[in-house]
Parts: structure tokens; C-alpha cells; sequence
């Protein structure tokens, strides 16, 4: 049975006073009036921490002494199935990383409760208030016992929204020239670069796989992509080739189609030269572009027609895309 940290901090979980009006500017903060906080781990724990955190996108962009930092901070927490994790409007006091465990999403909208998405067993949650100054903007609610891993507010402000100040200033400029983005306000805009990450690929290597289950959407920040999708050689010869499709370069995206869909990948993306994308999770995805939804769907029908050309006849795009 694994053993359970108890943080020597009190009634962390309990619902704290409004904090929606603090002004919190990353620059002018003194990280050293506070001292940093530590929470003591057995090696076991670190070690499913480490493994919980590894493909959380907010933490790609930390310096090893900050991600160390966050490890430190960080605490475990147990939960039950139908216990709320989160309650829409309430103010937010952790950021949570799932370690295993599912839970569902509610947002009210006209009054009425919705069940807007789900994790399973991964995933993270919580740093929309955190970042913003805003109340939550969900109910999360457990469906079967798990563990989460919880950053306190402080810590969080203190080493994320600073980073992400950092990566705001460096992409801000990149994503207002977006056409897929023009029709997001700066305020959204904004959002959309705080949760992306930066990932650098080699040339050749495979950033996406076609049939793969699609996690994330892409940005081209650097180099050229290719998109390519197999297709059986002629009738007579089943063996599959790759063709290409499309070349992505600065500024261009993919990826998103098999999301718009909730479809499996049907191309794969290959790194022309040495590649940096802007990444982003499927769950920040469904959250923020909701606005830019209308471009995504017209370019199924885009796709549709390159492979008309390219094969001779189309490929049902709505049951499998990239």
C-alpha cells in the first residue's frame, strides 16, 4: 500500500477568502521575500511524481532548477469516486496533476450542469484561476479512487506565471500573425500561448503517426513538416506506400483535424531539417479554440480535395484524420 503524504500545512483543501482581486505582476515580484516551499518525499513518491509530471506541458518550458523547485513543492492527495476536486466559481487554491484515476468535467451554463470532457488516468487541471486571478471555470469531480499531485498557489505563481511571462514575451508577436487565430481576442490569444510548449525535432524524426490516437495539436515555429499518408500501391498490390501530401512551414499548423473529429490520425508529420513546433494538449485545445472551430472545419473539406488529387478519389476525412 503506498504511503500517503501528510504536508505539515493545515486545512489546505478548505475554501479560502476571495483572492480574485490581487494584482499579481510576474515582473515586479520578489521571489525572495518567500521562502521556498518543501514537502518532504520518500524516494517511491518522487519517483511517481517525476512520472506523473513528465508529459505535463505547462512544466516543458522549466529551467531543471525550477522543475526541481515545483517537485519539491508539490504534494500528494488521495481522492474517492464523486468527490468534487474542483467546484465552478470557487476560488483556486492548487494546481493538480493526475497520477491516476478518472474524473469528469461539468461546466453550468443558463443554469444548466454539462458534462464537457473527461480525464483518464493523465492529464492536469487547475491553472486557469491560478494564472488569471479567476474563479474556476469548472466542477471536476472524481469517478473512480485516485491520487492527484497538488502545486500550491504560491509556488505555482511564483515559478509557472513567471515562465509563462517569460514565453509570453518571446511568442506573443508569433501568434498574433496566425490566421487561425485572428478571430480570438488578445485575451485569448494570450491563454492560447500560455499553455503551449516548445518542442524541437531532428530531421526525419516522426511527430506524428498515422492511426495513432491524437493528444495534441501543432504549430510550426521553425522549419519545414511533412505530411504524408499511405495508400496500397495499385489495386493488384496491397503493400502500402507513403505519399506526401503536404508541406507545413512557419506559422502553419496540424495536427488538429483528428481533435475536431475525435478520430484517430489518418497522415503522419515528418521533421524536414531540424524542426520547433508549439505544442499544445488536446485539452487546452477543446477549451480555448472553440472560436477558431469554423477555420479547422473548413479545412477538412481542404484535405478532401488534396487527396483527390493526389489519389484519384476521396478519403473520408470525418472518420480519420490528422
Amino acid at each position: 500500500m503506498r504511503n500517503t503524504l501528510t504536508a505539515p500545512i493545515i486545512n489546505r483543501f478548505i475554501r479560502r477568502a476571495s483572492v480574485c482581486a490581487e494584482a499579481f505582476n510576474p515582473d515586479e515580484d520578489d521571489e525572495d521575500k518567500e521562502p521556498l516551499v518543501t514537502r518532504p518525499k520518500t524516494d517511491e513518491q518522487r519517483q511517481r511524481l517525476q512520472e506523473a509530471c513528465r508529459d505535463i506541458l505547462l512544466f516543458k518550458n522549466l529551467e531543471p532548477e525550477e522543475m526541481s523547485q515545483v517537485l519539491d513543492a508539490m504534494f500528494e492527495k488521495s481522492c474517492t469516486i464523486g468527490e468534487h476536486i474542483i467546484d465552478q466559481d470557487d476560488d483556486g487554491d492548487n494546481f493538480y496533476v493526475i497520477e491516476r484515476g478518472t474524473f469528469d468535467i461539468f461546466m453550468r451554463v443558463d443554469g444548466t450542469e454539462k458534462m464537457v470532457g473527461c480525464y483518464d488516468n493523465k492529464g492536469s487541471f487547475g491553472e486557469l484561476a491560478l494564472m488569471y486571478n479567476t474563479p474556476r471555470a469548472a466542477t471536476i469531480t472524481a469517478t473512480s479512487p485516485g491520487a492527484l499531485w497538488c502545486l500550491d498557489r504560491l509556488t505555482f505563481r511564483r515559478i509557472i506565471v513567471k515562465n509563462n511571462a517569460k514565453k509570453r514575451r518571446l511568442y506573443e508577436a508569433f501568434i498574433e500573425t496566425l490566421p487561425l487565430l485572428t478571430s480570438l481576442e488578445l485575451s485569448e490569444r494570450m491563454k492560447v500561448v500560455d499553455v503551449l510548449s516548445s518542442k524541437a525535432y531532428s530531421d526525419g524524426q516522426q511527430i506524428i503517426a498515422q492511426g495513432d490516437l491524437a493528444d495534441c495539436f501543432y504549430i510550426v515555429e521553425s522549419g519545414q513538416v511533412r505530411i504524408t499518408m499511405k495508400r496500397s500501391r495499385t489495386k493488384k498490390d496491397p503493400e502500402e506506400e507513403e505519399v506526401d501530401i503536404a508541406t507545413c512551414s512557419r506559422g502553419q499548423h496540424f495536427g488538429e483535424l483528428a481533435l475536431v473529429t475525435n478520430k484517430s490520425r489518418a497522415a503522419s508529420a515528418y521533421a524536414v531539417g531540424s524542426v520547433k513546433c508549439l505544442v499544445m494538449d488536446v485539452q487546452a485545445f477543446e477549451r480555448l479554440l472553440g472560436p477558431c472551430m469554423d477555420i479547422m472545419k473548413r479545412n477538412i473539406a481542404n484535405y478532401e480535395e488534396q487527396l483527390v488529387a493526389l489519389f484519384g478519389s476521396g478519403t473520408d476525412i470525418e472518420e480519420q484524420n490528422a
